[in-house]
């Protein structure tokens, strides 16, 4: 039966285990941990492996920040960035801060500052037996009258022993005395009530006082003890006790009633006379915070405030009032104190995580700040509404539970706006409604996405030749609408050529103001226009730019003198330098001593005009070769037709028509040649007139033919 019995208890512990297995890690999966831990431990104490046991849904755990945050006045953990171990912040005293309720657990948050995750934890705070029993009066004085009838109960002052379980109060013990004996009673709410019990009848004139000591003792290992003593009195009879109106009386009060109002009042009758039927009353059974909230009239059994209340401290106070008369005899009745809430409570908007800066080009859904909101009223009053101020590129989200999300709703723009001071309004749901706000500040970091624009279209200038070297031409300006490096604007000249030499040798421009200046002294006759391209690139990575044209026209001034080409002046042998007059060769032109130095044309411009000779002469040539087959051509296939329809001329060759070394004579004298038979009067001749264009103009034929052969100067024929 034994073994059968250990084997039952070892299935349900195996049972027992499982089940807090399966706790756990549905605890886990849900991210919600519990951990518990004893009161009083030191700081730095271990309290649970948030790593370990978040490794399903904190998979970087050591590559993100990750903090703690408790949602108390004080901050009780801390979380190990190294080891992903949460500890004590400081030394906890469960009594200290779970004085109403039994079970005392503390709340926190995980929260992962790269993922914007929030992750709950749950502490409870576990008793141990660090507090003795104690008395509220260390020395208690009663007042019996000897006419009291042995198995008379006097209560006594409890002890209050803030532990819980084992380690609070689980006994009383009396000593001192054989006239009175120790009873314990269970209270309404389970807790022992001492009660003195008179185990034989008083004589005062045996003995007016009786000095009593009673121990309370709690279920620690080792248990602690605290004493109270007891001074009994022996009185005169008095054998009527007072009676309340009523066992319990019962108030609801709203949280926000002034201080020193009176919620109650309460009565009792004692049907002595005199002294003896004079009835006072007190709190007797009352916690120490409620010592601190109410206080009674002892004449006229009124219970006030006398500090404010909050709901959200406590909603509702148990009470025992005490009428007692001149005498020790008295009775008891309970009063209950319900807090009604109010909402007095302004919502709480705290920023809990948020960026400061953010790129323009940052999609939108972009996270840019985590936001906690809390309200401590209870039902709509406790209700938070979250918005945000309108006109913004950014929304709310819900996240998890009471925090919030704001993000981007669309692309930003810098150059639009590069701050954002965005407030985020918090309002519950109370008639009228209490409203808070917070700002998040945010600032917009620039994007390369403009190009630099110039000021102007085009750019033109009119330069005087024979400027000098360095010269300023003109600038040309840009701007770019970017921040920054991004905004830094450098110029450069797009290569080019100029009469063969680059364009570089002639203009530069300022890398940083954008000025064009001459390198070299311009020409007229050489240069009369130059036309250029600037970029403007700003300093982006990639670099962004745009061009613009620059028209530079060369301005003439009369820095040549004239230079008679022709016809080439007489050589006057021995003729002296000065004025001369050839009115011979040109009626009318009169010559002046020359203000430059005797020359030809410069080489560069004879050079041109040579090229442009050669290349005329050449076309002329061409296409009067060209002309010529063609006419050859022509005339052989007319000889072909006329040979085909009469007969008289065929098989005569085509060169007793045209002599072809004739065509070679007439390129060098420009004169035609032509070669006749004895038939050729019997058709029309034509020539051509001589010219030195591409083509050569045919003449119309005469109204009468004339004769094919001219006369001879002769007469023959």
């Amino acid at each position: 039966a034994e073994m059968c019995g250990a084997g039952r208890r070892w299935v349900l512990r195996e049972r027992a285990l499982l089940w807090c297995v399966l706790v756990a890690a549905w605890e886990a999966a849900w991210g919600q941990l519990r951990y518990s831990v004893p009161e009083e431990l030191p700081k730095g104490s271990f309290v649970g492996d948030v790593a370990q046991d978040l490794e399903t849904e904190l998979t970087a755990f050591q590559d993100r920040g990750v903090r703690v945050i408790d949602r108390g006045r004080s901050q009780y953990f801390a979380l190990q960035g190294k080891t992903g171990h949460l500890v004590t912040a400081e030394r906890i005293d469960r009594e200290q801060l779970c004085r109403l309720v039994e079970k005392c657990v503390l709340r926190c948050e995980v929260i992962v500052e790269g993922e914007m995750q929030v992750y709950g934890i749950e502490v409870e705070i576990t008793d141990i037996n660090d507090n003795s029993p104690s008395f509220r009066d260390v020395e208690t004085v009663l007042r019996m009258s000897e006419a009291s009838v042995p198995g008379r109960r006097f209560p006594l002052a409890e002890a209050h022993d803030p532990d819980l379980g084992r380690n609070s109060l689980q006994s009383y013990e009396l000593s001192g005395d054989e006239h009175f004996s120790l009873a314990v009673q269970a209270g309404p709410g389970g807790e022992q009530r001492p009660e003195l019990v008179l185990a034989k009848a008083l004589d005062r004139e045996e003995a007016a006082f009786h000095e009593l000591v009673l121990r309370a003792s709690d279920g620690g290992e080792p248990p602690r003890t605290g004493t109270a003593r007891i001074r009994v009195t022996v009185l005169d009879a008095n054998d009527n006790v007072p009676v309340f109106s009523q066992a319990e009386y019962t108030v609801r009060v709203p949280e926000d009633v002034p201080v020193g109002s009176v919620l109650l009042t309460v009565t009792a009758t004692d049907a002595d006379e005199g002294t003896n039927g004079d009835v006072k009353y007190s709190l007797k059974k009352a916690k120490d915070t409620a010592f601190e909230i109410f206080d009674m009239d002892i004449q006229e059994g009124l219970i006030k405030l006398v500090r404010s209340l909050d709901f959200e401290e406590g909603n509702s106070y148990e009470l025992e009032v005490q009428a007692h008369d001149a005498g020790e005899l008295f009775d008891t009745a309970k009063v209950s104190i319900t807090v009604t809430d109010v909402n007095d409570n302004v919502p709480e908007l705290t920023v809990t995580s948020q960026l400061t800066a953010i790129s323009e080009d940052a999609p939108p859904g972009t996270v840019v700040a985590l936001l906690h909101v809390q309200d401590p009223d209870s039902g709509a009053n406790g209700q938070v509404r979250c918005t945000l101020d309108g006109g913004v590129p950014f929304r709310l989200q819900s996240s998890r539970g009471s925090y919030y999300t704001v993000v981007t709703s669309r692309e930003l723009d810098r150059e639009e706006v590069s701050e954002y001071n965005v407030t985020v309004r918090a309002a519950d749901g109370g008639s009228p409604p209490l409203r808070s706000s917070a700002v998040v500040a945010l600032r917009v970091l620039d994007v390369n996405d403009n190009a630099p624009v110039f000021a102007e279209e085009g750019y033109s200038a009119r330069v005087p030749e024979n400027n000098a070297a360095g010269a300023l031409l003109l600038r040309v300006r840009a701007s770019d609408a970017d921040w920054g490096p991004n905004a830094r604007v450098r110029y450069r000249l797009w290569e080019g050529l100029v009469r063969g030499a680059p364009l570089s040798s002639y203009v530069s421009v300022q890398a940083e103001t954008g000025a064009l200046y001459a390198l070299r002294s311009f020409d007229y006759e050489e240069v009369r226009e130059v036309g250029l391209w600037v970029r403007a690139e700003d300093g982006g990575t990639p670099a962004l730019s745009s061009n613009v044209s620059v028209r530079l026209e060369i301005v003439d001034e009369n820095d040549n003198a004239p230079q008679v080409l022709y016809p080439p002046p007489p050589a006057a042998p021995g003729s002296a330098a000065g004025s001369l007059s050839w009115s011979g060769w040109w009626p009318g032109v009169e010559l002046w001593p020359r203000s430059a130095e005797p020359g030809s044309l410069p080489a560069g411009s004879l050079t041109r005009w040579l090229v442009l000779a050669v290349a005329a002469v050449s076309c002329l040539f061409l296409a009067f070769l060209l002309l010529l087959l063609a006419l050859r051509l022509r005339r052989w296939r007319r000889s072909q037709l006329l040979a085909a329809g009469s007969g008289a001329l065929r098989g005569v060759p085509a060169s007793h028509f045209v002599g072809i070394d004739g065509v070679r004579a007439f390129l060098h004298s420009y004169s035609h040649e032509v070669s006749l038979t004895a038939d050729s009067r019997k058709s029309q001749l034509r020539f051509s007139a001589g010219s030195c264009c591409d083509t050569l103009p045919a003449r119309p034929p005469p109204d009468e033919p004339a004769p094919l052969l001219v006369p001879h100067p002769d007469g023959a024929r």
